[in-house]
């Protein structure tokens, strides 16, 4: 799978057809959005929030959002950092993601999470981590299944939800 970062106006926004895209696959995945309480209303979530989501997400130092394209549209989105806030977190994390639903279950998101891997090993990193809401055994099943062992449990640092975080070595 093909990675490419999403590509921002020179005012640094998101050109209008792919916030289209965009808001589209985040709309697609509502029970995920019901569950973190992201959105204000995960049956009407709106092109604006969208972006001022990804705005935020950008707004870190190191953070990449990127943009998988597979069947011919935008089949994920997958938000990395360089390194956690903490700095005795020495990995890059996965903070987010994203297959849209109408495609789940056909290998893309095992597809993005090996391009991240790759991405991330040629650049001389050695492990990998990302948080699961405790309140998720899916994402916690999905993960597990692609070899990321927990490592601790801690609150998010956005909202304080009970997550496990997981790691997977890239050595």
């Amino acid at each position: 799978m093909l990675l490419s970062p999403l590509p921002l106006t020179p005012d640094r926004d998101i050109p209008a057809p792919l916030l289209t895209e965009l808001t589209a696959l985040y709309a697609s995945q509502h029970a995920f959005h019901a569950l973190t309480g992201d959105f204000p209303d995960p049956d009407d979530i709106r092109p604006e929030q969208v972006a001022a989501a990804l705005a935020r997400e950008l707004a870190h130092d190191g953070a990449r959002v990127l943009l998988a394209r597979g069947e011919g549209r935008l089949v994920g989105v997958v938000i990395t950092l360089d390194r956690h806030p903490d700095p005795a977190d020495p990995d890059p994390w996965i903070g987010l993601l994203m297959v849209d639903a109408a495609v789940q279950g056909r290998g893309h998101g095992r597809r993005i999470v090996a391009a991240v891997e790759d991405l991330f090993r040629a650049a001389g990193r050695d492990g990998l981590r990302l948080a699961v809401l405790d309140a998720d055994p899916e994402a916690f099943a999905f993960w597990t299944a692609l070899g990321y062992q927990v490592v601790g449990h801690r609150p998010d640092l956005e909202r304080g939800r009970p997550c496990a975080v997981l790691r997977k070595p890239l050595r």
